[in-house]
């Protein structure tokens, strides 16, 4: 049986590796270009920009010449643990006075609702939204209804809100984050501040992955997005929509303008509202003792938690958000689609190599005790598995400066062998987008999924990683 199955064996692996190497070889190619772009805007900036001028602070922005109220977006599914500690932060730390937090809970989550009561008790600044339906159901939806609350307030008590903002229920949000949106928000009808993922100590290699990926996305591409001029995608959290401009697109959508059959519609709100002629701002400023203008939130620190959000993500950008926002009449626009919309395939291309890995372990180990000798790989795949080598040793590379730029040194080396976790999470999560995104296509309706949350104020101090985000500008 051997003599059939080992040679069927010998000719997987070559295919394998071949097939691997060539998709690694595109891919590499195009990250190779966007990181060169980059670097050519960072030098621009470094040489032509700051050399001439100063880098503001977020204290250096004058005060904005609207002075209408900003209103707070934070949807609350069973966030008893984490949203009371989240609320008392924002009202004792933002030096921002004229605001309003809309918090949507639901009539099926009662220790979510006292939790909130407890920390709006006194502060004018909380509204408690009870949903119309039992929870859970999507963050859209929650959002919707926190829209309608603010369209009636706004009829009720006379006046217009300038900007929605975004927040989770966990996230530490900077004390000067409502300055800053406050000001950009005039300028552009979408603002979106850097995400900066905490940890605990004991989720080094989990939780900690999150870190180097947007490390990555908000010190590199998220930058270079609004330089190109394309389209921005909202995270989700710390994002500022202008008021006006969510009233237009409700207009479109039944006063529903967050998506609700979206499994992202904060990423795709943030296409839709910076496309064409609009235009994204990314803020990257810090304040006046270096640290950034950011929103940090501590993510999922278990397999199955973190292959669950991730596997959202990549159906709801790189599957579903295919279908649904297509492309556009614009080369960068859809330079940047395709690499938001690569992430599912590259999961699949590493899972083929990592197969080709194994069976060429296997057939060593074979060969090793005689048992049967493997045909060589050929010089054509020994040159591309060199060239991948190389294009493997530049990612690291970059990769591990943006970590270091925003967590340290200690931090930049072991995101080299986060790599590897990180891949196994993308794998098994791409898996399970590509099974939920086939049941859609027979009518099946994706189910949006919650994403556990914890908060320092719960947990041992003690074991937190402090973020480092000083260390170097732009």
């Amino acid at each position: 049986m051997g003599e059939y199955i080992l040679p069927v064996v010998d000719l997987a692996q070559k295919e394998l590796l071949l097939f691997a190497s060539l998709c690694f070889i595109l891919g590499a190619i195009d990250d190779v270009i966007f990181d060169v772009v980059w670097m050519a805007y960072s030098i621009k900036r470094k040489l032509f920009v700051y050399t001439r001028h100063h880098r503001v602070t977020v204290e250096d922005l004058p005060p904005s010449s609207d002075d209408s109220p900003l209103a707070i977006f934070v949807p609350a599914w069973q966030e008893a643990a984490v949203i009371g500690a989240m609320l008392r932060r924002c009202l004792d730390q933002w030096s921002h006075r004229n605001y309003r937090i809309y918090v949507g809970c639901y009539p099926n989550d009662g220790e979510t609702i006292a939790a909130v009561a407890a920390a709006a008790k006194d502060a004018d600044h909380i509204r408690i939204i009870i949903c119309d339906h039992d929870g859970p159901t999507s963050k859209a939806d929650c959002l919707n209804r926190l829209w309608r609350a603010l369209c009636h307030d706004e009829n009720i008590e006379c006046k217009s809100y300038k900007s929605v903002v975004l927040q989770d229920a966990e996230d530490l949000v900077h004390p000067k984050a409502l300055d800053l949106f406050d000001y950009l928000i005039d300028k552009a009808p979408l603002v979106q501040i850097p995400v900066i993922p905490r940890r605990a100590a004991r989720s080094v290699w989990i939780a900690g992955h999150y870190g180097d990926e947007f490390a990555e996305m908000h010190g590199k591409q998220m930058v270079l997005r609004e330089a190109l001029g394309v389209s921005m995608p909202s995270a989700g959290v710390g994002t500022a929509f202008r008021r006006d401009e969510l009233r237009r697109l409700s207009a479109l959508t039944h006063g529903k303008p967050f998506d609700a059959a979206s499994l992202t519609e904060d990423y795709e709100i943030g296409l839709q509202m910076t496309q064409g002629t609009a235009r994204g701002i990314f803020a990257r400023l810090k304040d006046n003792q270096g640290q950034w203008v950011a929103t940090q939130e501590f993510f999922p620190e278990s397999f199955d938690d973190a292959i669950r959000q991730k596997s959202r993500w990549m159906m709801g950008i790189a599957m579903s958000g295919w279908d649904r926002l297509g492309w556009q009449p614009c080369w960068r626009e859809n330079w940047m689609r395709f690499r938001d919309r690569k992430a599912s395939f590259a999961a699949f291309v590493l899972a083929i190599a990592y197969v080709g890995i194994l069976l060429t372990g296997f057939l060593y180990i074979l060969q090793l005790y005689g048992l049967y000798q493997s045909s060589p790989l050929s010089d054509l795949l020994l040159m591309m598995l060199g060239i991948n080598a190389l294009f493997v040793a530049w990612r690291l590379t970059f990769k591990g400066y943006f970590v270091f730029k925003l967590y340290g040194l200690r931090e930049a080396l072991l995101s080299v062998p986060r790599t590897l976790v990180a891949n196994i999470i993308n794998i098994m999560a791409a898996r399970r987008a590509l099974f939920h995104y086939l049941q859609s296509l027979t009518g099946v309706q994706p189910k949006w999924e919650k994403t556990n949350h914890f908060h320092p104020d719960y947990q041992d101090v003690r074991q937190l990683r402090p973020t480092r985000v000083s260390i170097c500008d732009d």
